[in-house]
């Protein structure tokens, strides 16, 4: 039986507050809202900061640290990044990590013969299991193995119902790390209309949830937005707050934003550019230039929510030490 997780003692916040005066920006005609970045990478290294004194203080004492393992199977090239993303904030912060490399053809059995031996590991707090996985591997009975106290992806059953219900638990890191970079820049989110474009499990329906809470950031009344969805831009173009995590580059254009909006653009896709020595360009899910000088806040691509879901990570690998050793 799982026990609900909690917040660790001294760590009830959502982030310890840190002031970032709004860049000034020149008005762009004809919009006469003055437009502030949202910096995940400024804010990312905050949450980081205070991690890394407080895991400096266990240390300090001879207490255990956090440790996270990191299970990766195949070579899908973009899942190499993430993962290797996460190894080096464990080591920036002062976690321990430990990354498990599987080939393509491992079984599924395989598999969560591992991750069980890892559930009842005592050095082990957290598990993350990176997706997508190769076809022959059930993502959902992998994600049902992991023990809910060391989830720290935030996927499991047990801890999505208690998101659901409004209970402590580990939320998913890029959900939580929005809900992070909100409070961190003091967003109005009290009565505000939120539409969410984008329905899946990973950011989608707890990005709804999150928002529609009584918490702060929360107390949005919220539209999800999805394939099926008739008259979405005339939803849009009603929203204080828009969240867009389709994956469809460029999809939110200027004239689905109404002016002073928030804009929340989850979106990250690889581009062919000839102009790139790379080859291609990051592009997310918002026409950026175009709908920028419109909006309150945004968030740019890169740089702004892929770094605060690394850092809403490391916050719940440090909740699920703590909650095991401390609480």
């Amino acid at each position: 039986m799982c026990k609900r997780p909690g917040e660790p003692k001294n760590n009830d916040q959502y982030l310890i507050s840190m002031q970032h005066p709004p860049p000034k920006m020149p008005l762009r005609s004809p919009y006469l809202c003055r437009m502030q970045i949202l910096n995940g990478k400024e804010t990312a290294q905050a949450i980081k900061d205070s991690l890394k004194l407080e895991v400096a203080q266990l240390a300090s004492r001879g207490a255990p640290v956090p440790h996270l393992v990191a299970i990766l199977v195949g070579n899908n090239g973009a899942s190499e990044t993430y993962v290797a993303s996460k190894v080096k904030a464990c080591h920036e912060v002062g976690f321990k990590s430990t990354l498990i490399r599987l080939e393509e053809e491992t079984s599924e059995l395989k598999l969560l013969e591992i991750i069980r031996g890892l559930n009842i590991d005592p050095d082990v707090d957290g598990i993350l299991v990176q997706l997508p996985l190769p076809a022959h591997i059930s993502a959902e009975e992998v994600i049902n193995t992991i023990d809910c106290n060391k989830d720290v992806d935030g996927f499991h059953p047990n801890n999505v119902g208690r998101m659901v219900l409004g209970q402590p638990t580990f939320v998913p890191a890029t959900p939580y790390g929005i809900m992070l970079m909100l409070e961190h820049y003091k967003v109005e989110t009290r009565g505000k209309h939120a539409v969410v474009i984008g329905r899946s499990n990973i950011v989608g329906r707890p990005m709804s949830i999150l928002l529609s809470g009584s918490s702060n950031p929360g107390n949005c009344t919220v539209t999800i937005c999805h394939s099926s969805t008739k008259n979405l831009e005339e939803i849009c173009q009603s929203a204080d707050i828009i969240v867009a995590a389709l994956g469809r580059p460029g999809f939110v254009k200027a004239d689905m934003v109404k002016e002073g909006a928030v804009v929340i653009d989850v979106g990250i896709t690889r581009v062919d550019d000839p102009t790139k020595k790379s080859g291609y360009r990051i592009s997310g899910d918002v026409d950026f230039t175009d709908v920028a000088p419109k909006c309150s806040f945004i968030t740019p691509v890169p740089g702004g929510v892929g770094p605060m879901t690394i850092a809403a990570l490391m916050k719940n690998t440090f909740r699920a030490c703590a909650m095991k050793h401390y609480d």
